[in-house]
């Protein structure tokens, strides 16, 4: 079934959710995975047995979850108006009535502090990094998005920031290829993103009309390339070059994200699909465990 099947199926009203329920909503847990890439650093800086550096990498996991859950409660604030007349997006807490904005505003507020509270034992670099992370999403926010090209490039940075935070903060060297792959990665699912939202019936985000099927297919034909040819050269040059035995893992990962996109619509939420397709979750699994396997025999 589509993902325009889908909402076309959606029930017209579901039972309120309790206000604990609707926070909890509004804070998007599964979007936390995307907070995963801190631990970039400490995994291809092949430095898997340092239990030091994986608690300092977990405080920074758990401070980019509570700052990236606040950046969403003051956009869900910020844009109540208009989710309501998105299909999927109008089942929301704040869109629905079910959290009002000040407790939202208030929540946000609080994970903001906890988030700062966390990564400050860490070191300036750290503090720095989530600065812009939540400065960065806030300029998305109110403004960004609305810009053709600079709302891709807006979160292609975010996840960058992520991965960078993440190496500050177990005080690591990364790879400027590793990152150039995470943006790629990144500004490939936000166009993808973008494709479902011109297809799926009732989405009216400005920026769409900035944007075609046919210019969004040519931007995600390029920008898969250029991740292919990134990774590959990332692993020509890594800690060890055994590394390449993953590039087939990456290639099947983004195809197979690519089939369904074009034929199942279902890049409107990545975080979904991620984790629900198995296929896709077997690739990354096999990537994730292959490439362990090298960088601790070769460290």
């Amino acid at each position: 079934m589509s993902a325009v099947e889908r909402v076309i199926v959606l029930p017209v009203r579901r039972p309120p959710r309790s206000p604990a329920r609707a926070a909890l909503v509004s804070l998007r847990p599964r979007q936390w995975t995307k907070n995963l890439l801190v631990f970039a650093g400490i995994v291809f800086a092949a430095k898997l047995g340092d239990a030091g550096r994986w608690v300092d990498a977990a405080i920074v996991f758990v401070a980019f979850c509570a700052g990236s859950s606040a950046a969403y409660l003051v956009n869900d604030v910020r844009d109540a108006q208009h989710d309501r007349a998105h299909p999927l997006k109008r089942l929301r807490p704040v869109a629905r009535g079910e959290l009002s904005p000040r407790s939202a505003l208030v929540l946000a507020g609080a994970l903001s502090i906890v988030a700062f509270a966390l990564v400050a034992p860490l070191g300036t670099a750290s503090v720095g990094f989530l600065t812009a992370f939540l400065a960065l999403q806030g300029g998305y926010s109110l403004g960004l998005k609305h810009v053709v090209l600079l709302d891709v490039f807006a979160i292609a940075a975010l996840f960058v920031l992520r991965s960078a935070a993440g190496a500050a903060a177990v005080d690591v060297r990364i790879s400027p290829w590793l990152l150039l792959v995470t943006a790629l990665l990144a500004l490939f699912l936000a166009l993808a993103k973008r494709r479902s939202e011109l297809v799926l019936p009732g989405s009216s985000r400005p920026v769409l009309d900035g944007y075609s099927l046919p210019f969004v297919d040519q931007l995600i034909a390029v920008t898969v390339a250029c991740t292919i040819a990134a990774y590959a050269i990332y692993t020509f040059t890594a800690h060890s070059p055994a590394l390449m035995a993953t590039i087939p893992f990456v290639v099947f990962g983004l195809f197979r994200y690519l089939l369904l996109v074009h034929r199942d619509d279902l890049g409107e939420e990545p975080e979904n699909v991620l984790l629900t397709d198995r296929p896709l979750v077997v690739a990354v699994a096999l990537w994730a465990v292959t490439a362990a396997a090298i960088l601790a025999a070769t460290n």
